[in-house]
């Protein structure tokens, strides 16, 4: 897999996937869970967290402008083009050149692999872009994100009584 490209707007694909960068539009047509003409869903897409993750995206446009390349992304399978997910970040890279991530796919289309190969796309584009880590974290019931995280080589770096923090150094 590899990322493509490196400039804000840019796709992101794997053998499977395409990581689309959303525009302000397309971000207010997944919180209002009204495609356009030219948008294609899976069924079940946008679920409660694509919202929540875009709402905080548009949120974070309004207040400071377009944080691409450290936006949202949809996820969309290249086999049909629908979108199944997404994908983003807490903000830009901080201080240290990290960033954090965060993740989701619609229930249907958990357990192919699709999480994995986003992320590692993600990660990929990431080095690319100079990053020089990436954080994430998942509730300690949630083992399936721990063991996307883990398969993309992140590492369970810390722990608290509701969450599991991982890293990876690029």
């Amino acid at each position: 897999m590899a990322a493509t490209g490196g400039a804000a707007g840019d796709d992101v694909t794997t053998r499977r996937l395409v990581l689309h960068p959303l525009s302000t539009d397309e971000a207010e047509r997944v919180v209002s869970c009204a495609p356009g003409p030219g948008d294609r869903w899976a069924p079940g897409y946008p679920d409660a967290f694509d919202v929540k993750g875009v709402s905080s995206y548009l949120a974070t446009c309004s207040i400071s402008g377009d944080p691409a390349p450290f936006g949202t992304y949809e996820i969309r399978r290249r086999s049909d083009g629908c979108a199944i997910g997404g994908l983003g970040f807490d903000g830009p890279p901080d201080a240290r050149d990290t960033v954090t991530v965060g993740y989701s796919l619609i229930a249907s289309q958990h357990g192919n692999g699709y999480a994995r190969e986003a992320l590692r796309g993600l990660l990929d584009r990431l080095r690319a872009l100079g990053v020089r880590g990436v954080n994430g974290d998942a509730d300690h019931a949630n083992v399936a994100s721990q063991r996307v995280m883990a398969s993309a080589g992140m590492r369970l770096v810390a722990q608290d009584e509701r969450v599991k923090y991982y890293a990876i150094r690029l």
